[in-house]
């Protein structure tokens, strides 16, 4: 929604608040390159967690990225003030949280936010900027709900996401010859950070043992997180000694290359799999409480208006084919059956190993 405050000129520095996960990070990117777009001569620049930053290396968009810890302390709070105290002429909140809205306040006097709906808590933040959208945490896909910031300040939407990107290629050729090898690979990442979040074991066992057998090399990765590594590592021990193991070898940006490479990938609710999604190749992924609606992997090559996923179902939009878990209550939007990040989903407890394998049949033919 609009008020009187008009933005009278092009900005020349802009800074865009993104204070969340690797995923939603990788969410904003439409947004900034339809910034860069629009102002192809501004100081674009990003606020970022300082775990999150990895996620837009080598974004061409970007000038600066400036992190803070998830949790500073007076030290760290000074340091930021210093760094953006009225030292932009547009400041974006892409999320509704108090933190982001203090450091757009700070930063510019041409303010833009998403804003919690009326009658919820901080829904009086409206009021302290000169353009807000309300957010829509059902109904309206993320990356659109980031583009209708944008529509207030009339800069056309640009619909790509871009992933990160490494300037060293060449070592990772000789590090992995897997790479360059005709038989070709399949990603899976079977660890997703939270617990609700996750299939089972016996079933990235039993699919990756199915990969083997069609003649592929089998690649597993996973975040930094010990009960992540450990995770794949026991995985890695029930499948062939040539599975490759990429845990803690490679940077966010060399993992979206070596995805990149991929004849498919295989992942849950989590910030990878939207990472794979953006690189264009097959993808499957597996959901269960998440609604798809607001959190399904944007497909590559998508430009509409419209979300791209319904909230029931299993469904193939582009390269994602999308496979949820069955059940009454699906998708929940709850922290598993027991409303708890380290609580387990029945719908993907229960998700059928035999329906996934021929997904992954269908998608490699």
């Amino acid at each position: 929604m609009k008020n009187s405050h008009s933005l009278q000129l092009k900005p020349a520095k802009i800074l865009v608040v993104a204070m969340q996960y690797l995923g939603d990070v990788l969410l904003t990117t439409a947004l900034l390159h339809s910034l860069r777009q629009a102002y192809p001569d501004a100081q674009l620049d990003v606020l970022v967690y300082s775990n999150t930053a990895a996620m837009l290396e080598g974004n061409s968009d970007i000038n600066h990225i400036i992190t803070t810890p998830n949790r500073p302390n007076r030290s760290d709070i000074w340091c930021l003030f210093q760094k953006i105290f009225r030292r932009y002429n547009l400041a974006i909140a892409t999320q509704t949280g108090d933190r982001p809205f203090w450091y757009t306040l700070l930063a510019a006097p041409f303010r833009v936010a998403a804003v919690p709906p009326k009658n919820t808590a901080g829904w009086w933040k409206r009021f302290f900027v000169q353009r807000w959208a309300e957010f829509d945490n059902v109904n309206t896909h993320t990356v659109l709900q980031h583009l209708k910031l944008l529509d207030l300040i009339n800069v056309p939407r640009c619909y790509s996401l871009i992933p990160p990107k490494t300037s060293h290629v060449q070592p990772l050729l000789e590090q992995f010859p897997f790479l360059t090898e005709t038989s070709g690979f399949v990603v899976l990442h079977p660890h997703p950070q939270w617990t609700y979040k996750q299939w089972t074991l016996e079933g990235w066992v039993d699919v990756g043992l199915y990969i083997k057998k069609l003649g592929l090399n089998l690649v597993l990765s996973c975040g930094p997180a010990q009960q992540e590594i450990d995770y794949v590592a026991n995985i890695q021990s029930q499948l062939s000694d040539d599975t490759i193991n990429l845990a803690g070898q490679v940077s966010l940006a060399q993992l979206a290359y070596i995805i990149a490479q991929a004849k498919l990938y295989i992942g849950p609710d989590t910030g990878i799999t939207h990472l794979a999604a953006v690189t264009g190749i097959p993808v499957i992924a597996l959901y269960g409480p998440t609604n798809p609606v607001k959190w399904g992997p944007w497909p590559a090559d998508y430009n509409q208006d419209i979300n791209p996923f319904y909230k029931v179902g299993s469904q193939h939009v582009n390269n994602i084919r999308l496979i949820q878990g069955k059940g009454d209550c699906v998708p929940c939007h709850l922290e598993g059956c027991d409303k708890h990040q380290q609580s387990r989903s029945q719908c993907l407890d229960l998700l059928s190993i035999k329906y996934v394998k021929g997904v992954v049949d269908e998608l490699l033919s």
